[in-house]
Order: C-alpha cells, then structure tokens, then sequence
C-alpha cells in the first residue's frame, strides 16, 4: 500500500460546470492508494429475504470470491454459509413461505440460461429443466402454496407464464406466450395478466388480459413509454407508469371493472417503481432523480407518508417487506461506500446492520464522493455527468483523466459505489461518467437523440466531456482516455475509430464492435425485443445495413492509433467473443500496442472476485503505462508491436 503526501483541494462547483471555482486549502493530508484486491475485498452483498418467523435473513455474498448463500440473524451477527461453491455463483431467491427452504438461481458461468433450484436441509434439487431452457422467478403466490416463473422451455424465444406447486412441484401453464409479448405482472386472483409489446425502445404497448375470457385490451391510446407496475390488493385495478404527453415516467391507475384512469403521483423526474406490500398496508414509490434513487413508502390507510432512516450522503436504493409487513429489508450505500443491508422494524424503529461490507484496510476518508456536473455539447445541448476528482489532483499536481461510457443503449451512469471507478479515482485518474444523449432518466426527448445516430452526436458528447475535463486546472489535459463496458465499449472502440485522436487510450470492456454480427445474434429469449432494438439501432437485414457496418468499428480498425486493453468474457450471450477476437486482431496489424483480457469462465460482467482482481488491476496496470507514462522506457519490444495479453481462469 502507497502513501501519498496531497495538498486537500475544497472546489464548488456549479450546475454549469464551465467555471468551476477552486479554493486552495493549506492542510496536507494523508491518502492511501488501495490495491483491486482490497477494493474488491469489500463484499458485495445483498439480502434476499425474512425467514418465515422473520428470526433469518438470507444474504447473497460474493466474499468467498465466488457468489454463495448465507443466512444470518434478522438483528444482525456473523453470516453463516448455506452454499459454499467455488465455481459456479450461486444466488439467492427467497426462503419459503412457511418454512426454511431456500429457493435459488444458477446459470452456467454467465450464460444467463437460468435455472431455478431448491435448497432442503443438505438437499439440493433443480426444479425447472436442465438443457437451455431459460427460467426466471416471478414471485410467490399470496398464499404461500405455490410461485410463478417464466420459462422458454416451449420455445426458445418466448417465455411462457408458468405457477409450480409445493406439494408436489407440478407446474402448469397460466399464459402461453405466442405473441412476442412480455409478462407485467398478474392479479392475485390469477383472473387478469398484464402483457407488454415494446414498440421501439422508447415506446411500449400495454394490454389487459382476462385469462377467464381471453380478452385482451389495449391500455395506452399513444404511442408512448408504459410499464407495468402492480395490481391493486384486491385486484380491482393495476397501476402502470406512462410518459404519455410527459418528459417523465408518472404513475396511473387502471380501474378494471369501467376502463376510467386517473392520474396517482407525477414528478419532475421519472417514476420508475411502484408496489403495495403483501396485504396492501403500503405503497412504496421509487423515483429517479438526477441519477440518484429516491423512496416514498405510504401507509396507504391514511395516506400518511412513513419515515424511514436517513443515511448522511447516501440513499436507501431498495426496500423488501416481510409477509406481514412489519419488517422491512433495506438497501443503502451512496458513491463513496458500498451498500449495506438493514433490517428495520416499522413499529418499533429499531434498525439493525446486516452487512458490513467496506474491507476494514480501506478508510472511508480516502474514496471520493461522486458530484452531478453538467457541460454544454458541441451543439448546446446540457450533457449530465457524474463526477468524481481524486483528492491528489491540484494545480501543482495535475492528474490524468477518463471518460467513462455507461451501457445500454439508453442506460445511465449513476450515484451509486463502483469499486472499479474507486480504485482508479484512487490511484490518481479523474472520472467523468457522461449521460450522453440517448440516456435514460433526463426524459424521453433526451432519451431519444441518439436513435440511429449512434457512434455520432452520443460520440460527440462525450468528446464535448473530454474538453470539459482538459478545461479544469488540474488536470493534465494531454493525458485523458476513454473507457466503457458493453454499449460504452462500442463508444470507447467508436472513439480510436471515428475520432482517432482524441483520446490518447481506450479501455474497451466487452464492447460491440460489429453491429451487423450483434443485431443478428442476439439471444433467442429477446424475440420479444428484437423489432424494438432494430427500430432503434437499424435492421441489419434491411438497407440499415449500410449505416450499421459504417458504424461498425470493426471496418474502420486500420484507422486507431491510441493504446487499447480489451477484456472479454468467453460465454457472453450478448456481445460475442469474436467480437472482441477480430477488433484486437485488427488493430495489432496497426503496429499499436493491444491487451486482450480473456475469462474462459465469464459472461457480459465478470461476477468472480478472481477474474474481477485480474481483469481491473490489468486496466490499471495499462493507464499507467500508457496514459500516466510509467514505465514506457521498459516497454517490452512485443508488446510495442502489439502484442497481447491472454488471462484465462
């Protein structure tokens, strides 16, 4: 572990971000660089549920360095193992009801073909078949006796509703899905299902079917994004989120038996979860708000709005109520500390710490809190961003930087802990997450600006982010890269191609690289989504094609320039390993240096602690030799011509 002497910068800074206003501040303190092991030595963990006495809470850990189960008290202790694998990772579901059986999932090393599990005392027993077939839990029946799940095994690219039985573990089919739809959720009365057609992936359709009569009714007049929410406790209406006529996602109510709507609950933000408890004695809202998480619970009775613990600088991102409503499971962290797991009684207020997931060798004082900045694109539009400044940077200490790409398309960088950001904000790289065009949670406009323009004006975006950062006093503007995972992988490899000088590296994390492959080789289970995505992106068996293989990195490699590192899982279904095969093949021809990370054993994101060490200690490894400069003299004449990098298991 380094020790380094810093000068403590305290900055203010401004919605418009342009001028940021330093304050020199004459303390020195003392910062200690962390090594990925002892980031990622921090857990990630995560409650599952109450046991049915509620004495129990079942926790999914990672802290083996392989996900597994674990059980511990409900007011808090030392986690005790239930599973113990060391290959396969292991997540937990629920505990049962009634009882102390444990249901779990599984896949196969990231393939994300999953299958449901039960756990009995020392017995373990699959309960959805084996061979590629997909199945994914759906919640317990009211009362207790049986669960629902969806599952391709009819076809491959459909997900039937299904309900098993605990008696004997019987299933039987509730709605066979033959028309491309999504499941939204079915009334406890089992009389109603709602369904979901996306439309592109903007704009959804919303239907109600009545599975006495087969009747289907269409829910939304416009075209518009809609999504499914829950049914009313006794089942007399369902309430969805819309964006029709509206930036933002706001709450609706659909009364069943007349067909009347009524608006519930609007912000200036998206609302994107709303759910009563068991029995209906409260409602509880999530809302999305400049990428933080905000949670509203009310006792729905009175209308009464519940108070729940308040967390300094961090934000309560889920809650899970016990069958009786009680007790509630809650999740909190903020950006510069990972999430914790409470359990909290309602009328007692007593909360109590189930996990403690920071590793004791870390100070909390030495991660950085992330901040919402804004900056002006090369066409005036406001890009949001998350920020963060390691505590090194200062005007005599001028420190490199990153632009870091979040995935999708259309998802969004946020305030929540990223060990991965933390440990190289740590080791001195400032981070700027842009929310380029074409990302969710700034409204549907926003949302929209990229549809078939990728690798464009979003590009651009986050071009108009490099300048930003090159703008701010302390840092070294010459020595800014960009990185991504998946979508923002494509936009770090659109970057080296498309804009091949402006940035002076790329961190490309299983990102596409040629589009007409991807488009026609999505998993079958996405059938439902497929027209939306090529609504999106282009059909690449249409005359989209031109433009899809113009936007392909893959047909423009001979034109990077910059050091790459590529990391890759071996069994992702989404974005193939060919894709990142042929990319570092083809820039190797360029005499440029290139690492390629490969993980035999990973998916789309690398779930085992191992390969997580190997692979970020990697990047790091890379950003220091070719962004901050260390150890270019020493530069191996392989790696100068290109060569690369091969990490298995």
């Amino acid at each position: 572990m380094k020790k380094l002497l810093v000068i403590g910068v305290a900055f203010l800074l401004f919605v418009s971000c342009k001028d940021a206003k330093k304050e020199e501040v004459a303390e020195i303190k003392e910062i200690k660089e962390y090594t990925i092991k002892q980031l990622l030595d921090s857990e990630n963990a995560f409650a599952d549920g109450y046991s049915s006495d509620k004495s129990k809470v079942l926790i999914t850990s990672n802290r083996s360095g392989i996900y597994n189960m674990y059980t511990v008290d409900a007011k808090g202790g030392e986690l005790i193992p239930v599973t113990q694998s060391d290959s396969a990772s292991i997540f937990g579901i629920s505990y049962f009801p009634e009882d102390d059986r444990i249901l779990f999932r599984m896949d196969g090393n990231g393939d994300e073909i999953y299958k449901i599990f039960m756990k009995d005392g020392e017995e373990i027993r699959r309960l959805t078949p084996a061979t590629g077939v997909r199945a994914l839990f759906r919640g317990w029946a009211k009362d207790g006796k049986s669960f629902f799940y969806g599952s391709n095994e009819r076809d491959s690219r459909y997900m039937d509703h299904y309900e098993m039985n605990l008696e004997d573990f019987s299933s039987k089919v509730i709605y066979k899905n033959e028309d491309g739809m999504d499941f939204g959720g079915m009334s406890e009365d089992r009389n109603y299902i709602v369904l979901v057609k996306p439309v592109n992936t903007n704009d959804t359709d919303i239907f109600l079917l009545n599975t006495q009569t087969g009747e289907r009714t269409k829910i939304n007049e416009n075209l518009s994004g809609n999504s499914p929410q829950d049914f009313a406790p006794d089942n007399s209406a369902f309430y969805y989120t819309t964006d029709d006529n509206s930036e933002f996602s706001y709450l609706m109510k659909y009364n069943i038996t007349d067909g009347t709507k009524e608006k519930v609950a609007e912000k200036n933000w998206d609302i994107n979860s709303y759910y009563f408890t068991r029995n209906g004695k409260y409602s509880v809202t999530f809302s999305n708000e400049d990428a933080k998480t905000v949670m509203k619970v009310v006792e729905v009775a009175t209308g009464n709005e519940i108070d729940f613990p308040t967390f300094d600088n961090k934000e309560v991102s889920s809650a899970s109520f016990s069958r009786d409503e009680s007790m509630a499971l809650l999740r909190e962290g903020g950006s510069h500390t990972p999430t914790n797991s409470y359990s909290y009684n309602l009328a007692t207020q007593e909360l109590n710490q189930l996990t403690d997931v920071l590793n004791d060798e870390i100070d909390q004082e030495d991660l950085v809190s992330a901040e919402v900045v804004r900056f002006k694109s090369f066409d005036g539009l406001e890009i949001p961003a998350i920020y963060y400044r390691p505590k090194q940077a200062s005007p005599q200490n001028k420190v490199p930087a990153l632009v870091w790409v979040h995935g999708g398309p259309g998802g969004q960088s946020r305030q929540g802990f990223n060990p991965t950001i933390q440990y190289l904000v740590n080791h001195g790289y400032a981070i700027l997450a842009v929310n380029n065009r074409g990302s969710s949670g700034y409204g549907k406009t926003f949302y929209k600006m990229d549809d078939q323009n990728h690798g464009d004006k979003d590009l651009k975006d986050c071009i108009a982010g490099k300048d930003w950062l090159a703008e701010q006093d302390y840092i070294d503007g010459s020595k800014i890269g960009i990185i991504g995972g998946s979508y923002g992988g494509y936009m770090t490899m659109a970057a080296l191609t498309f804009a091949p000088e402006e940035f002076e590296v790329g961190v490309n994390i299983f990102g596409v690289t040629n589009w007409l492959r991807t488009l026609k080789s999505i998993p079958p289970w996405w059938e439902s989504f497929k027209e939306a995505l090529y609504t999106e992106m282009g059909d690449p068996n249409t005359e989209d094609s031109v433009r899809l293989r113009q936007i392909s990195p893959l047909f423009h490699a001979d034109k990077v320039t910059k050091p790459l590192i590529v990391l890759q899982g071996a069994q992702d279904p989404r974005v193939l390993k060919v894709e990142s095969d042929e990319i570092v093949a083809e820039v190797k021809k360029n005499g440029v240096p290139v690492e390629y990370v490969l993980f035999e054993d990973e998916g789309h994101g690398f779930v085992k602690k191992e390969n997580q060490i190997q692979a970020y200690g990697s990047v790091l490894k890379f950003l220091d030799k070719y962004l901050k400069g260390e150890g270019l003299d020493t530069m191996d004449e392989g790696t100068k011509a290109g060569g690369d990098m091969d990490a298995g298991n």
